[in-house]
Parts: C-alpha cells; sequence; structure tokens
C-alpha cells in the first residue's frame, strides 16, 4: 500500500531537496516483514551521520516481528503505542553514549549526535518507502533494565519500522491523524541575532 502523497499536504517556503519534505511518520504498517538487507540500508544511513570527534556514538538495539526478542521490545512500549505498533516489522532502541570513548569525559551533545543519526535512518526509511516513527512513549527504565543497557549510555527513544499499512486498520482515534503534517514557517524558527520575543 502507498504512503499519503506529502505533496497534498506540504509545501516548503525556500527551495530544499524533496526527501526533506516528503519524511513523515505514518502509524498504520502492514505486519509485513522488511528484510534484513533493507534494515540494514537503515543502519548503514544512520552510521554516516555527523559526530562530536567523530564518536559515532549512537547505538540501536533492534528486534524483528519474526525474532526471539519481540515480545521484550514490543513490552517496552506504553499501551497508546502498542495498539499502533502490533504491525510493526521492527521495534529499534536508540541509545547514546554519555561519555567520550577516548578520554572517558561528558559528551554534552551525545542526545544531539543521537538524533542525527537517527534522521539519516528517517531519511532513508522515507526513501525506500518504509514507515519510520520515532516514539518517546515507552518504559525507559525497563528498557535499560530488559535491554541491560551500561550506565554509561542514556536510552534516548524508541523506533518501529515497517511496510505500509492502510490507515482504517489504525485504532479510530488515530486514523484521522495519519497524514503528513506541516511545519512551523522559517520566521518562527531562525532569527538573525538573539533570541526573539
Amino acid at each position: 500500500m502507498a504512503l499519503p502523497d506529502p505533496r497534498n499536504h506540504r509545501t516548503p517556503q525556500h527551495p530544499i531537496e524533496p526527501i526533506f519534505w516528503r519524511r513523515w511518520s505514518p502509524r498504520a504498517m502492514s505486519g509485513e516483514p522488511v528484510s534484513r538487507a533493507e534494515l540494514m540500508s537503515l543502519f548503514e544511513a544512520a552510521r554516516w551521520a555527523p559526530s562530536t570527534y567523530n564518536e559515532q556514538e549512537w547505538r540501536f538495539l533492534y528486534a524483528t516481528r519474526e525474532g526471539a526478542h519481540w515480545k521484550t521490545f514490543f513490552d517496552l512500549l506504553l499501551p497508546a503505542n502498542q495498539a499502533w505498533c502490533a504491525r510493526a516489522a521492527v521495534l529499534i532502541v536508540v541509545a547514546s553514549q554519555r561519555v567520550f570513548s577516548r578520554n572517558n569525559k561528558p559528551n554534552p551533545v551525545h542526545t544531539f549526535d543521537a538524533g542525527a543519526a537517527f534522521e539519516n535512518l528517517c531519511l532513508q526509511g522515507s526513501a525506500m518507502g518504509l514507515v519510520v516513527h520515532g516514539m518517546a512513549g515507552f518504559d525507559n527504565d525497563k528498557a535499560r533494565a530488559s535491554l541491560h543497557v551500561p550506565d554509561e549510555f542514556k536510552v534516548e527513544a524508541m523506533i518501529a519500522v515497517g511496510m505500509p499499512g492502510d490507515p482504517a486498520d489504525l485504532p479510530p482515534e488515530l486514523r484521522e491523524r495519519d497524514l503528513p503534517t506541516d511545519r512551523k514557517p522559517v520566521s518562527e524558527i531562525a532569527v538573525e541575532g538573539s533570541f526573539w520575543k
């Protein structure tokens, strides 16, 4: 099934590459598997994200629907996300290393860098026609314990990946929300000089 066309919902204010405005975060997934090759392409894209001192401090822990770890990952999600993630092909937990590998000192931008890797993964998934949806709605402490995440890593977020599905299969409260959304104008997010009021 094809995703709704972002061209019907979005118009950039300034010239940019289409890959940016075509990316969005649908929830409707079919339940079909994503191949290992497709999944590795997502992680390969994430691998090329910029990072401080080339630390590449992000880590992706994942479970496929047909794999042995699916229930562990699925049980991390809050019920509202379980309702639509039940048809995901892959669930991913993103973590980032809080300290620099080279000197064990605090890395103040580990979360920022992990976000850049996530964006690369999202853009690659969008280019491949996959659903990629990031989430904060999960039990962070349970993820740390269940997945044995060391203390020097912060559990950042979860991601659902899957093949596009029919929005009619979503819970009723999510159906009308499963469309590309617009964005704030540039004037609200960028200003020359000091912070605006």
